[in-house]
């Protein structure tokens, strides 16, 4: 398989606060939409992140024998759609595993008008595509979706007998910690951000780590979700 380099926010092998079942979740960096209160603005310019092949994130993505789907979020994943597709079948000729993917844009817009070439090929790739905005106002929290405008398309039928509620369902986030970074997975409920934030300041503070070194959230979505 011809590899495309992906630019990778962050990964996290094993959660399951996005989506159904034990999941593995890829954020990519890099947003074009920039939308106002983002929960993930770390990752929206377009700036060199980690570079990886596409063989190389499915054979990490799926290091969990439990690991059933992926995620993709970030970020805007529509932005790497051909090697996030790669990563895909490349993850699919070792596992039968579901997709997600969180996007920014408006599933009419990415079939009508594709803002690159590799957006169709991630669209057959993909089970369950939850599009639109980030609309702070919006923010109802519930439900696998940052606010309530964006929609929950299933594009196949592995979902189809309605077993995990996308839309209703309570939020839930987990924090993975490694060394100076603290990484929020998960859609966040009501509150979680700004105390997951202040509780890493107060650490960072404490040890005398410097403001400049990163600190992830998803999802804030998750960083987004969006």
């Amino acid at each position: 398989m011809t590899g495309t380099a992906l630019n990778v926010a962050a990964t996290r092998v094993g959660t399951e606060v996005l989506g159904p079942g034990v999941r593995s979740v890829l954020w990519v960096q890099g947003c074009p939409l920039s939308c106002a209160g983002c929960m993930a603005p770390d990752w929206i310019p377009f700036r060199p992140a980690r570079s990886a092949e596409p063989l190389e994130l499915a054979e990490e993505l799926l290091a969990d024998p439990r690991v059933e789907g992926l995620t993709f979020s970030g970020g805007e994943p529509m932005a790497q759609a051909a090697g996030l597709a790669e990563v895909v079948r490349a993850a699919r000729a070792v596992r039968d595993v579901s997709v997600i993917c969180f996007t920014g844009h408006r599933l009419e817009r990415l079939r009508s008008r594709p803002p690159n070439p590799g957006v169709r090929r991630l669209l057959d790739e993909t089970d369950v595509l939850i599009d639109g905005p980030y609309v702070a106002a919006l923010d109802d929290g519930r439900g696998l979706r940052g606010s309530s405008n964006q929609r929950v398309h299933l594009l196949t039928a592995r979902y189809a007998d309605g077993g995990y509620d996308f839309e209703g369902r309570p939020r839930a986030a987990e924090i993975a910690v490694s060394g100076p970074e603290a990484l929020l997975v998960g859609v966040p409920p009501p509150g979680l951000i700004g105390a997951f934030d202040h509780a890493v300041d107060a650490v960072r503070a404490r040890l005398a780590v410097p403001a400049a070194l990163p600190h992830a959230s998803e999802g804030r979505e998750p960083h987004h979700e969006r």
